[in-house]
């Protein structure tokens, strides 16, 4: 990858944030074609976070399109699948977690619906794959300003250097800069809560199984990485939080042990535990003049489903198919035609999927007796109905999808 310097620079596209979206749309548009001129910058350093000890579940779709771009053999080794979700609706208090509903089986023969995969093997795949390609990096550097309404963006950096851009893509997460420059809204709420999230180790072999147990306060999942270990995503009253990372590690541990009802064992704590707040984020218009914006800058969505990442990598597959297409018959990158069409491909099913994870939140993150009932019943019902848990897990897996990459399918 070339170092940009210091003077102006001309670019087919720039993508500002180098997170697994804008790593993985640059390597999709260099490798469909090599000849156009794309630039990626970031505030910080482009480098593997090797102290990162997040992971994130990839659904089917997503994989495939790591196949297609041919880094999936790179991250499959440090990948976990997920063969089975066990659901769990108890009080806290409960001693036990009583199952109400199991998801088993493979989407598509001998293809698990989802693996968990570090975040740090997944950028480091995908930058390891850039490599091979002539690419523009600004980094580490800061967007100061952006000019819209022309045939270019043009895009001020803290350094002073300046790019013209036909068209600027966000990727630069939830308080996308880029985003509020452009002057685009976003509608949501914020859930009161806060994701907790580390790794643990546990004494019981998961054997491949994730767990989601809905207790009051929000959801708390263990998703299975290799060796008897955990990815853990803890949704909790955020009023709650400080104390809970003022534990002792050996105190947390007890305390994690008793949330998930022993079901794994004796646990350890092994990375860095951190916190975020949960909030519904929806960017009321997902392009603006001569801009797109994926991933988080696009919209923010309850991790009850696990579906941030894959929405994102979704964006990452629309995009890119749009952007290649439009490319080859020779049409404006940044033109309002073109972006159109990837708004169109976008929109819907990242409502669907808002819409989802705010009412499974709100239904599932409370104790009130009668609205427990109504949902064990439900949860029942669909554990009875194979053809609606197929359905469910189906669309969760973008196995479906008519993208070429989520098909793993080249460009």
């Amino acid at each position: 990858m070339a170092r940009a310097k210091s003077e102006a620079k001309k670019l087919d596209i720039l993508i500002v944030g180098a997170g697994p979206a804008g790593l993985t749309l640059a390597l999709a548009l260099k490798q469909a074609m090599p000849e156009l001129k794309v630039g990626l910058n970031d505030v910080r350093k482009i480098e593997v976070p090797e102290k990162d000890g997040r992971a994130s579940a990839l659904a089917l779709g997503v994989t495939s399109v790591f196949e297609a771009l041919g880094v999936w053999a790179d991250m499959l080794p440090d990948a976990s699948p997920i063969d089975g979700m066990n659901i769990t609706d108890s009080s806290d208090k409960d001693l036990t977690r009583p199952l109400f509903l199991r998801f088993e089986g493979d989407v598509q023969p001998g293809r698990p619906f989802a693996h968990m995969v570090p975040n740090k093997t997944t950028i480091g795949a995908l930058m390891g794959k850039l490599n091979a390609f002539d690419l523009e990096i600004i980094a580490p550097d800061k967007v100061t300003k952006i000019e819209q309404g022309g045939a270019h963006s043009i895009v001020h950096f803290e350094s002073g250097l300046i790019v013209h851009a036909a068209l600027v893509v966000a990727a630069d997460g939830a308080r996308s800069a880029l985003r509020q420059m452009a002057g685009i809204e976003t509608t949501g709420h914020d859930y009161g809560q806060s994701g907790i999230v580390t790794t643990i180790e546990h004494e019981l072999d998961h054997k491949n199984v994730a767990y989601e147990h809905f207790l009051p306060h929000g959801p708390f999942a263990s998703l299975p990485l290799p060796n008897k270990r955990s990815s853990l995503v803890w949704s909790e009253k955020t009023k709650l939080v400080p104390d809970i990372l003022a534990m002792p590690e050996e105190e947390l541990a007890r305390e994690v042990e008793r949330k998930m009802g022993s079901s794994l064992g004796k646990v350890s704590i092994l990375a860095p535990v951190q916190a975020f707040p949960l909030r519904l984020q929806i960017a009321k218009e997902f392009v603006g003049d001569r801009l797109a914006l994926i991933g988080d800058a696009a919209h923010v969505v309850h991790p009850i489903a696990g579906q941030g990442m894959n929405l994102g990598l979704k964006d990452v597959a629309a995009l890119a198919e749009v952007l290649v297409e439009a490319a080859r018959h020779g049409e404006d990158l940044g033109g309002v035609d073109v972006l159109d069409r990837y708004q169109k491909l976008r929109r819907f099913d990242t409502g669907l999927m808002a819409l989802a994870t705010d009412a499974l939140n709100i239904l599932f993150s409370n104790d009130q007796p009668l609205v427990r009932v109504m949902r064990d019943v439900g949860l029942g019902l669909v554990d009875r109905a194979p053809f609606l848990k197929k359905a469910f897990i189906g669309h969760a897996a973008a196995a479906n999808d008519d993208l070429r990459l989520l098909k793993g399918l080249p460009l």
